[in-house]
């Protein structure tokens, strides 16, 4: 492990799979689900369903014209929520292909969190939606990079005690997830003080553009019907602005924190897709450090999957470095 540690938590605290993972279904989500307001919030987001029968863990599912099918999102809240009236910082937690927005709940994250004052806000994806508006889709739209940055993070803020600021706002995600965080961070600069990858790649046009190919690919096969993510040819610029490689300076200032696996099993897509991880990962921290961009990075033994040790270490980061 190679540490490269900000020094920005005092200034933020004063100034305010790849996809192969698994995790299909639905699962259960709570004992029973109420029937909620479909009536629009402003946001262009509409609740066909919902639960707060939890005390932590709140559900909700979605109508947009951004997405041809309803998303849900899982926010957990902190011990105390309702009771101390304080506001709290955010991470958006992103799942890896084929899972979706209760795969963290499975993994164990209110055990993660439990007495950390942190909201935590899980969203669907899609099994292969990337984080991004496709360039092309024969299902309909499959908009999940405007679902979330310019709807899901506003309505968030609008119904929660929020800082509603950079330095209130994190953005981790595993594999496809990871990608997705590191996307979100640079493209959208000034929305997250902090961004993780686990497993995620961070190099999207290396090895001639696997990562990219995988993309199109994986979306054309099990979520847009042969549509793609970044249309054939590629739409170069939409690579360009998506591939966190090629937009180093806007991850300058932030908190990065880095897990790639070194020790993949034999089983194809595992070996594939974190010797893919680790090696981006790799050119990504050797760029970072030719900028001068500070990071925390580790490289543990394994191959492709999410590391609870990491991710509650992650948690703990995010919670000292944002505003509380």
């Amino acid at each position: 492990m190679s540490e490269h540690r900000p020094t920005r938590r005092t200034l933020l605290k004063a100034a305010g799979g790849l996809t192969v993972a698994a995790g299909l279904g639905a699962g259960t989500i709570l004992a029973t689900s109420v029937a909620a307001s479909a009536a629009d919030d402003g946001f262009g987001l509409h609740i066909v369903d919902s639960n707060q029968g939890d005390p932590r863990m709140w559900y909700y599912r979605f109508q947009t014209a951004e997405i041809g099918w309803q998303p849900a999102v899982n926010v957990l809240l902190p011990d105390g929520y309702h009771d101390d009236g304080r506001r709290y910082p955010v991470l958006y937690l992103l799942h890896g292909g084929l899972q979706d927005f209760i795969t963290f709940d499975r993994e164990g994250i209110r055990a993660w969190t439990a007495g950390k004052p942190i909201i935590i806000v899980m969203p669907d994806g899609g099994k292969a939606g990337w984080y991004s508006n496709p360039v092309t889709t024969n299902v309909g739209p499959r908009n999940y990079e405007t679902f979330h940055l310019e709807q899901l993070v506003r309505w968030i803020d609008a119904n929660f005690r929020t800082f509603a600021e950079p330095a209130g706002r994190a953005v981790s995600g595993f594999s496809m997830g990871g990608f997705g965080a590191l996307k979100y961070a640079a493209k959208y600069y000034g929305h997250f003080a902090s961004v993780s990858s686990h497993s995620g790649p961070a190099s999207i046009r290396r090895d001639g553009g696997l990562v990219a190919q995988w993309a199109n690919a994986s979306s054309a096969a099990v979520e847009l019907n042969g549509g793609t993510i970044y249309g054939v040819p590629w739409d170069e610029a939409r690579v360009t602005a998506d591939n966190p490689m090629q937009n180093l300076e806007r991850y300058r200032g932030k908190r990065i924190f880095l897990v790639a696996g070194t020790s993949p099993s034999s089983d194809p897509g595992d070996y594939i897709n974190e010797t893919q991880v680790l090696a981006g990962h790799r050119e990504f921290r050797a760029a970072l450090d030719q900028a001068g961009i500070p990071y925390t990075h580790y490289e543990d033994g394994g191959g492709h999957f999410i590391r609870h040790d990491r991710m509650i270490e992650d948690i703990d980061g995010i919670i000292n470095h944002l505003r509380s």
